[in-house]
């Protein structure tokens, strides 16, 4: 029986950016809930169930989302293995050109390239095809149940955070527990997507936490037209 290969860092990574996506999104519109009805009226039962159905709402929208456009990228790579599968049969010397055009633009010089190509072309052609033509690795694909949950279970975890700091929080303060927190939340995701897509950490969090803020002051302003 073959060993199942391993997940490439793709695969891993799309799981984890769906993830940090949906926490994001979570948190963003159910605190933007929770402050357009906290502005438009104080009954408490009202707030809470208000932010209660949009989390559930949020967390299957990202989810289905997130299923049916990772569904179209590994459809989109499905296709290319099935066009470069026929290309080999009918046409391998194009598949050989395209090959030796990849290496001779990074620089190897023709006589190399041309072992290069002979070498692949015999061992492993096709996979050689799929990775320097479209950066796509045979039988790996991107998973859309792992971004859907991933996506889910994000999206609920983080839309948690301003819920449950309103709940639990006295009535006086249940406000600005709820900003803090919010605060905390969107913090962690900018830090967590800084990390994964190797970008800058400090702005990522000051730009996720000027956003939130933002999002809490503009779903607050229309509340308070109603």
């Amino acid at each position: 029986m073959q060993a199942k290969e391993h997940q490439t860092m793709e695969e891993r990574l799309n799981a984890i950016r769906a993830g940090v996506l949906g926490s994001n999104d979570g948190i963003l519109t159910v605190v933007g809930v929770l402050f357009s009805v906290g502005a438009a009226t104080n009954h408490q039962f009202t707030i809470l169930i208000a932010g209660l159905a949009d989390l559930f709402a949020c967390t299957l929208s990202m989810a289905s989302g997130e299923y049916a456009s990772v569904s179209s990228q590994a459809d989109a790579e499905k296709v290319v293995v099935d066009r470069e599968t026929q290309r080999l049969r009918v046409n391998p010397a194009g598949v050989a050109a395209d090959i030796r055009e990849f290496y001779l633009d990074r620089g190897v010089t023709e006589a190399t390239a041309d072992k290069i190509v002979a070498e692949l072309m015999e061992k492993a052609p096709l996979r050689t095809i799929l990775a320097t033509k479209y950066d796509v690795q045979l039988g790996h694909y991107v998973g859309p149940w792992s971004a859907a949950i991933s996506s889910l279970i994000c999206a609920a975890i983080g839309g948690a955070f301003p819920l449950l700091a309103l709940y639990f929080s006295p009535v006086q303060w249940q406000f600005e527990a709820t900003i803090a927190a919010t605060v905390v939340a969107v913090a962690l995701t900018g830090f967590l997507s800084a990390k994964i897509g190797h970008g800058f950490a400090k702005k990522a969090i000051k730009r996720n936490v000027v956003i939130g803020l933002l999002t809490i002051a503009i779903h607050y302003g229309i509340g308070l037209f109603f």
